[in-house]
C-alpha cells in the first residue's frame, strides 16, 4: 500500500528512517513547516522534512490541514498514513480522506498518557514501564482503538530522550510487525482499556526544581525534563540548568534544603524529607555542560541552590 508518513522531530524521523530501510512504499511526507532555531533564528526544516528531501521524497509542509492540503496528499493515491509526533490534530474530513485511514504511533501504552509529552510524564510520574502503541486515529484524543502495543521496562537513568530514541526503535519493529496484516486487511482492532492519564506537554516553569521536595520526585523530574526544556534551579541568582542527577534517598547531609556539599567523590544537594539529591551533570548560566564536581571546585562555599 501507499503510505503517507506524517511527523516532525527526530524521533519520528528515526521512525522513517526503519519504514524506508524495511522496504515500505512511503510516496510522500507530511511534517510542520519549517521553524526558526537557534540564535539567529534561521528558518529550518524539520528532522522529518530533512530526511525526506534526502531520501527525494516529496514533502508537504503544513501546520493545518487545510482543504489545499488534503488535495496535495489526494494527488498521491495515498491508502494510509502513518503519524508520529506530527503534532496537528485532524479534523473529521482529513480522517475521511484516506481509503485505509490514519494510523498513530504513540510513545505510551494507551490509554495512559494521552497527549503531546508521554515520556515526559511517564518519567516524571515515576513510572518504572512504559511502552509503544499503534492505533487508528479517530476524532479524540489518542482515543481510537488499538492494532497492537509492545511494553518496556524503563531504566534506572534513563532521560527522556534516550528512552524516545529506544521507543522509535521499538516502534518500527512493530510497524514492520503489523503493516503487513494491515495491507492484508487481517489485522484487529481493539477497544482502549484500562487507566486513562493525559500527557500535557512540558513547560520551562514547571521544569523548574523545587528542592524542598524528596530527592526521587526530584530526580524523576531532571530525567523528565532532558533534553527539553531541561530541569533548572537559581544559583547566584542566575538559572543553572542540571542535566543529571540521581536520587540517593534517605541520607543525613546538612539540614538546610538546597545546600550542596561534597560527600566522598559526590556532590549532593540536600532536598526535603531528609533526602539527597547527587549532582552529575550542570550547565551553569552562559557556560558549557560540565560534571559537577569541577563546577563546584570554581565555587565559594557555602553553595545554596533554590
Amino acid at each position: 500500500m501507499r503510505i503517507l508518513f506524517a511527523g516532525t522531530p527526530a524521533t519520528a524521523a528515526t521512525v522513517l528512517e526503519g519504514l524506508l530501510i524495511a522496504g515500505h512504499e512511503v510516496v510522500a511526507v507530511l511534517s510542520r513547516e519549517d521553524a526558526p532555531l537557534g540564535r539567529k533564528r534561521l528558518l529550518t526544516p524539520s528532522p522529518v522534512a530533512e530526511l525526506a528531501l534526502r531520501r527525494n521524497l516529496p514533502v508537504i509542509k503544513s501546520n493545518k490541514l487545510t482543504s489545499e492540503v488534503l488535495l496535495e496528499i489526494s494527488e498521491h493515491q495515498v491508502d494510509l498514513a502513518i503519524v508520529v509526533a506530527y503534532g496537528v490534530i485532524l479534523r473529521h474530513d482529513a480522517l475521511a480522506a484516506l481509503p485505509v485511514g490514519w494510523f498513530n504511533l504513540h510513545f505510551s501504552m494507551l490509554p495512559r498518557w494521552r497527549g503531546a509529552a508521554p515520556v515526559q510524564r511517564a518519567l516524571q510520574n515515576g513510572d518504572t514501564e512504559t511502552g509503544v502503541t499503534l492505533f487508528k486515529i479517530d476524532a479524540g484524543l489518542d482515543t481510537g482503538p488499538i492494532l497492537s502495543a509492545v511494553p518496556t521496562t524503563i531504566q534506572p537513568d534513563e532521560n527522556a530522550g534516550e528512552l524516545l530514541t529506544r521507543l522509535a526503535l521499538l516502534g518500527v519493529s512493530l510497524l514492520n510487525a503489523e503493516l503487513p496484516r494491515l495491507y492484508s486487511g487481517t489485522h484487529l482492532l481493539m477497544d482502549q482499556k484500562g487507566e486513562i492519564t493525559i500527557a500535557p506537554k512540558t513547560s520551562r516553569d514547571e521544569a523548574r526544581i523545587d528542592f524542598h521536595k524528596d530527592s526521587k520526585e526530584v530526580s524523576d523530574l531532571v530525567r523528565a525534563m532532558n533534553p527539553e526544556p531541561m530541569a533548572w534551579c537559581h544559583f547566584k541568582g542566575e538559572p543553572m540548568r542540571i542535566l543529571s542527577a540521581r536520587s540517593l534517598g534517605i541520607m543525613k547531609v546538612d539540614d538546610k534544603v538546597g545546600c550542596v556539599s561534597v560527600v566522598g567523590e559526590k556532590v549532593l544537594v540536600t532536598c526535603g524529607e531528609g533526602t539527597a539529591l547527587e549532582l552529575l551533570d550542570v550547565q551553569p548560566a552562559s557556560r558549557n555542560t560540565m560534571q559537577a564536581r569541577d563546577w563546584l571546585n570554581g565555587q565559594s562555599h557555602p553553595v545554596v541552590l533554590n
